[in-house]
């Protein structure tokens, strides 16, 4: 089931491309003129793509903060566990950060707070931040808009009840209940291209929002005694806004479906409306600067809640190959299929990050690989900017998660892979199509890629004899800029959001706080590491 909504402005934002494309690559400056090489790329790339999504899928906007807390710098980026070189993880003090910045976030809201995640819904200390900070939000007087709303797994999330879920959070606010409107839904929004929202976002009063790959889940990060190593950022500013209207986009077709139980299941306090538009009609569509750092916002629609773009003239050359495919018809959304690109710029511009590197390249991510079957193997176009880096001479780091976290059908667990090899076989192979030349491609592949699976302390598992799980998604390049949000690099056809940060003094912090820790104890696995002359193909 295929339904198109309003596009917003297309024939404004059809001039507005059309203006932007003149003047590129002149981009917004900061507040000290800074250069942005890596977001004007990206921009670049998402105007020529998804013109018409622009303020809505996507937005450049400069005066963002990242958000830290007094006395900690780097509080903006939130990690769990947070126990680095520990493999017993008795000092949580990432995942204690981050349920207090959920708490006071909540806190401080005087109109809305908006919630996505995958299902099931939150549970556990996720669920008391929620509902702590929102009766302190009611204690200062305020009435609070609220949503929830979770991506569903076809028959996998079948015992997620919205109902159930406004119900516990309800008995949560306690008196504080009457004066919190909510909405609670799951949603899928099409089965034959597995396809629901993925995106992990807590936005306030449209100001505030934190995003990135963590899900509000108690079994996997919090009581279990081999939690989930995951990474968000906390942001305010103008960015943050585009993250509200992000989810209005979302909720648009979830109220339009809510009476379709095959696709949506909803509940709302007190036979309230579904708030289609909340960001739109609550909060002010010009969010004030709060800082100087540029920032692009950008999300997918999946499959099933709009078509194409038809602001796009962008007539691509798709990738040609039968290698990504697992014996099975189904379509390839991810390698051919213009129209499902423009309306997923998120796709074109993590791509598109990645051919803007000049120097060097950390990819921190669960997967490269997806899946197979159902979906494609790999995404061609993701491996061909990789392979074109290393045979630039360009340094690239790739961390995924222990293999070993494999679930039985393959996306059971925290990884789709058997092996390193896999990774390191297809990088390989299309250096070789790129080079024409094997032994080029080797040397390209050994001189310049460290491949390695995750490892968060000195020992090969948690001290509970678990492997190590990882859920970054993550690329960050020439210590200038990074992405974080919930879009995997592997092919996966769902709602997501995340943000593109061009701050060299933020992204040392990056490095400081989780790139460096990481490579420390996962290089002992490298299956490929060009400063000890490893190459194990």
């Amino acid at each position: 089931m295929i339904i198109s909504l309003r596009l917003g402005r297309p024939a404004r934002a059809t001039l507005i491309s059309a203006l932007a494309l003149a003047v590129l690559p002149a981009a917004p400056a900061t507040a000290a003129d800074t250069p942005t090489p890596h977001l004007d790329a990206v921009e670049r790339t998402l105007r020529e793509v998804s013109p018409g999504l622009d303020g809505e899928v996507w937005e450049r906007t400069s005066g963002n903060r990242l958000d830290s807390a007094p006395g900690d710098p780097a509080g903006w980026l939130l990690q769990t566990p947070g126990c680095w070189g520990d493999a017993s993880c008795t000092d949580r003090a990432g995942t204690r950060k981050l349920l207090a910045r959920m708490t006071d976030s909540i806190s401080r809201a005087t109109r809305t707070v908006d919630i996505s995640t995958l299902a099931p819904f939150p549970d556990g200390a996720f669920q008391d931040a929620i509902a702590t900070g929102l009766r302190s939000a009611v204690a200062a007087g305020h009435r609070i808009k609220v949503r929830v709303l979770v991506g569903a797994a076809p028959v996998y999330h079948l015992n997620v009840l919205p109902s159930k879920y406004r119900d516990d959070l309800r008995g949560r606010l306690g008196a504080a209940a009457d004066d919190v409107t909510l909405n609670v839904a799951s949603m899928t929004t099409s089965k034959t291209a597995f396809s629901w929202n993925h995106s992990k976002l807590l936005v306030v009063d449209g100001a505030s929002a934190m995003t990135g790959g963590i899900n509000d889940w108690k079994g996997d990060y919090l009581d279990t005694a081999h939690p989930v190593t995951d990474v968000d950022l906390a942001l305010t500013g103008p960015a943050a806004g585009t993250a509200g209207r992000y989810l209005d986009r979302l909720w648009a077709w979830t109220c339009d479906n809510k009476a379709n139980p095959a696709y949506v299941w909803y509940a709302a306090s007190g036979g309230a409306d579904c708030m289609a538009a909340m960001e739109r009609d609550t909060n002010p569509r010009a969010v004030p600067a709060t800082g100087d750092v540029p920032v692009i916002a950008v999300g997918g629609l999946g499959v099933g809640i709009q078509d194409t773009d038809p602001a796009s003239t962008w007539r691509p050359a798709l990738p040609a190959t039968s290698d990504t495919r697992c014996g099975i018809g189904l379509h390839d959304n991810t390698n051919g299929d213009r129209d499902y690109d423009t309306v997923n710029p998120e796709e074109s511009a993590l791509r598109s990050l990645i051919s803007s590197a000049t120097d060097h390249i950390e990819i921190s991510q669960q997967d490269l690989n997806a899946t197979c079957p159902p979906l494609p193997r790999y995404d061609t176009r993701v491996y061909d900017a990789l392979a074109a880096k290393l045979a630039a001479g360009v340094k690239v780091r790739i961390v995924v998660s222990d293999p070993a976290n494999r679930g039985a059908v393959g996306s059971g667990g925290y990884s789709q892979i058997k092996s390193l090899s896999e990774i390191s076989d297809v990088l390989r192979a299309r250096l070789t199509r790129l080079t024409g030349d094997d032994a080029r491609a080797t040397g390209a592949l050994c001189g310049n890629l460290q491949l390695a699976s995750f490892r968060a302390a000195p020992s090969a598992r948690w001290a509970d004899g678990h492997p190590y799980a990882q859920h970054h998604k993550l690329i960050s390049v020439d210590g200038s800029a990074f992405y974080i949000g919930s879009k995997n690099l592997y092919p996966a056809w769902l709602q997501d959001f995340g943000y593109i940060v061009e701050s060299p003094a933020a992204a040392k912090q990056l490095d400081t706080e989780l790139l460096t820790p990481q490579w420390t104890h996962s290089k002992e696995t490298a299956t490929v590491d060009y400063t000890r002359g490893l190459c194990d193909l």
